[in-house]
């Protein structure tokens, strides 16, 4: 193993995680998520000497990104996504993705939350690429506005915009499908 090697999976292996993540839900298809992960593996490791000072990972992820587009360019599975529209992103506060895993074993409790990170799952696929990538990369990688900008070549008032639909979308979605009130439940809380 040469020394370009061994610098190229210390920089990148360490995120192949984050990669995955972010194929698996842009894919929406596991397998089609490894794939894409391991075309973007190999052409991080061709273009391995473009990275000089940045950090690795949002390299990494958008590679992984443009290979993800690629593939869904290439099965024509963008044909069938709802349209992003920026005229109709708005100020909406932060949708609060994911719930506290439930306190003690109480197996109700922990059926209602498998329930919602179901949920959530089916609200977050149901959204346009533009915009799940946006809330993968916020809300399940923790990356800073920058480095989702970076990674999805976009101006940062951009990602903004796009968490804050998603977020609004996310909000709406979860809303319609709540679970209906307990008989007796509005009764209870009025007095």
């Amino acid at each position: 193993m040469n020394d370009r090697t061994r610098q190229f999976e210390t920089a990148a292996l360490p995120h192949l995680h984050a990669a995955y993540n972010l194929a698996r839900w842009l894919l929406r298809d596991d397998a089609q998520a490894e794939d894409a992960v391991q075309e973007a593996c190999l052409r991080a490791f061709r273009f391995f000497d473009d990275l000089r000072g940045a950090s690795a990972r949002p390299w990494l992820l958008g590679i992984v990104r443009n290979a993800c587009y690629d593939a869904m360019r290439q099965s024509r599975h963008l044909a069938d996504q709802v349209a992003f529209d920026e005229s109709q992103d708005g100020g909406a506060e932060d949708a609060g993705l994911g719930a506290a895993p439930p306190a003690g074993g109480d197996p109700a409790a922990a059926w209602e939350q498998r329930a919602l990170g179901r949920r959530i799952d089916t609200a977050i696929e149901a959204l346009a690429p533009p915009l799940r990538e946006v809330i993968v990369l916020r809300e399940m990688e923790d990356l800073s506005y920058e480095d989702i900008a970076r990674i999805a070549g976009i101006p940062i008032g951009t990602v903004m915009s796009r968490l804050s639909r998603a977020r609004a979308l996310l909000r709406h979605a979860l809303q319609d499908e709540a679970p209906p009130a307990t008989p007796g439940a509005h009764r209870d809380a009025t007095r």
